[in-house]
């Protein structure tokens, strides 16, 4: 199973980069569906055919998506939401209002997540590509599983006892219902399956790439989701360059746009030294339907197989050296400065700008005290000192 999730700034043209590699993998013979995260689905206009909540055949081997993000909501939210709707309505609430309040922000992203995890484990598909939302609701969407997986081992657990040991007390003190045992077990629910989705996308058989226009605010956001992605253990295997003027027989206004952009596209080549930097040329027409995304997503690759596993052994390894042992954490384009690392029990809080990341340390690193941290070549090497056994993860 391959699993190739595109991202990128609003506009770069993630949906059409992601239905053209699609189109490629179906063609070589893979069975191929193409899905969005993103709430405004641009596939359907990319293939220019209609394309319904259900895998929708639009050529051989080769079927789309547009996630139907209601349906999903009833399946995994619909317990939650009657519990908060409940309360609502106990303090008064008018019912469109709490309707409204009850809806998860972010659902529809989430939930197309939850549709991706069933997709991945039915068996039906060699390959899925997801076409996500613009990067900062990516991010949000993909740092979710982990952040859940917090409340649900610390939390939850507690907040379940004592509630159901003092339910009735609370429930006249209070005045409003307390939760019962569904919400819990819906909460539960959910968690299993957003922590099963983040298993799928950090496996060795996924991979995100980055999908930029060669304008300078375009490339600092794409250089940020690099490290930010890498920080929450997502392998980056690639960079598409889109849009980019051709050099022959410029104008002189063009000829500008093809200078502006050659200075930005070297700087995307030191940017993201190691990854593949592929180049998608600005074309006078916009490529719609299957014929012009399979042209144009074959000139990008040139050749190259846009399947090909990724490289490396992963943003996330902890190594043994001696007594003690080092975790690595890949964090490209980061200085010593920009790092904060604290140890919390058996936890390793990495904090970069406004993301951060609570590390469950491996048994055979909790017992082992911090000894120091670093950056070396853009990955974060923490090393623990004493006793231990080393676990590859």
């Amino acid at each position: 199973m391959r699993i190739l999730l595109f991202t990128g700034k609003g506009g770069v043209g993630k949906s059409t980069v992601s239905a053209g590699t699609a189109a490629l993998a179906a063609a070589a013979g893979r069975r191929t569906l193409v899905l969005s995260t993103d709430a405004a689905h641009s596939l359907a206009d990319a293939f220019g055919v209609p394309v319904g909540p259900e895998p929708t055949e639009v050529a051989p081997l080769l079927f789309v998506q547009q996630v139907d993000a209601q349906r999903r909501f009833q399946e995994s939210w619909a317990d939650i939401q009657g519990y908060l709707l409940s309360v609502l309505d106990t303090v008064g609430v008018d019912p469109v209002a709490a309707e409204e309040l009850t809806v998860l922000p972010g659902a529809e992203e989430v939930l197309a997540l939850l549709e991706l995890r069933l997709r991945v484990l039915s068996g039906e598909w060699d390959v899925v590509v997801v076409d996500c939302a613009p990067t900062a609701e990516t991010l949000r969407l993909l740092a979710l599983p982990e952040a859940l997986g917090w409340y649900m081992q610390r939390v939850l657990p507690a907040e379940r006892r004592i509630v159901k040991a003092l339910r009735p007390v609370l429930s006249r003190s209070v005045g409003v219902p307390m939760p019962g045992d569904t919400f819990f077990d819906a909460v539960e629910r959910l968690h299993a399956e957003l922590d099963e989705v983040r298993a799928l996308l950090t496996g060795p058989g996924a991979s995100v790439r980055l999908v930029l226009t060669p304008e300078r605010v375009v490339l600092a956001e794409a250089r940020r989701s690099w490290t930010n992605l890498s920080l929450y253990g997502y392998r980056v295997d690639g960079v598409v360059a889109n849009r980019v003027f051709p050099a022959e027989d410029a104008d002189d206004w063009r000829a500008g746009w093809v200078r502006a952009q050659a200075t930005v596209l070297a700087q995307v080549e030191e940017s993201f030294v190691g990854l593949p930097v592929w180049r998608s040329v600005y074309r006078p027409e916009e490529p719609v339907g299957l014929e012009a995304l399979s042209t144009m997503a074959a000139q990008l690759y040139a050749g190259a197989d846009p399947l090909a596993p990724p490289a490396g052994a992963g943003p996330f390894r902890i190594t043994r050296g001696g007594s003690g042992a080092t975790l690595h954490l890949a964090l490209p384009l980061v200085e010593r400065a920009d790092v904060d690392v604290a140890r919390a029990g058996d936890e390793l809080v990495v904090t970069l700008g406004a993301h951060r990341r609570l590390l469950t340390l491996p048994a055979g690193l909790a017992r082992l005290s911090v000894a120091g941290a670093g950056v070396v070549a853009g990955e974060l090497q923490v090393r623990f000192a004493g006793d231990g056994r080393e676990e590859q993860q």
